[in-house]
């Protein structure tokens, strides 16, 4: 069984998600909250696979929250679940340690989708959070001048499978834009993120940019 906290201020939305998760048969939801603080006590009772953290909520907000979550229970994933998606929550809940973004308006079989995607170590976000993340990134300030020493530890191909996660493609697309089976995708994908110690592919797209190794505005393949 995957665990699940529910940490969302509205009783409505979190009973909507409990019935949601719960006709899944492999999610379980362990524990609930209705404000960010009582959230990351919940967090901390229980150590639940995956947290599903609104963002606008009372005494701590979800940003701040996620950030506790992930730096005390490093264990726990935590979704971002908000009617929200400008572009700065975006941003900031990938930086405060989230590994997905979800609209409220997100159908119920890609929100059980996302729980257990999650769960398994990857990141998950809406096709329009996706664009967003990358957009909003991309508008950033440069890079800095001279790359970061941990890009050294890539190859060749995996450099190219850096750049190319910074369109924010699934690993099918990716496998296309790269000629190579998805399987082996996976295999570079991993090897990035362990060498350049990001949690997923949502932190690979900000690093890409940040980092100066995609310049806003030009061709990526």
């Amino acid at each position: 069984m995957i665990r699940v906290v529910l940490v969302d201020d509205d009783h409505l939305v979190r009973s909507g998600v409990r019935m949601i998760l719960a006709s899944a048969g492999d999610l379980e939801v362990v524990g609930e909250a209705a404000d960010g603080a009582a959230g990351v006590a919940a967090v901390l009772r229980e150590r639940p696979d995956v947290a599903l953290v609104d963002i606008r909520m009372p005494v701590l907000d979800g940003i701040e929250a996620t950030a506790r979550m992930t730096g005390a229970a490093p264990g726990t994933r935590v979704v971002v679940l908000t009617t929200f998606e400008h572009d700065e929550y975006v941003v900031d809940a990938i930086r405060a340690g989230a590994s997905g973004f979800l609209l409220k308006r997100t159908p119920p079989e890609e929100l059980i989708t996302a729980v257990r995607v999650v769960a398994g170590g990857d990141a998950m976000l809406s096709p329009s959070v996706t664009r967003r993340l990358v957009e909003t990134v991309a508008r950033g300030p440069a890079g800095p001048g001279a790359p970061p020493p941990a890009l050294d530890r890539l190859t060749d191909r995996e450099h190219q499978v850096l750049i190319a996660l910074a369109t924010g493609d699934s690993n099918a697309e990716l496998a296309v834009r790269l000629h190579i089976t998805e399987e082996t995708v996976r295999t570079h994908v991993k090897r990035v993120l362990h060498k350049l110690g990001l949690r997923d592919r949502a932190q690979a797209i900000v690093y890409a940019y940040e980092s100066g190794v995609v310049v806003p505005g030009e061709r990526r393949g």
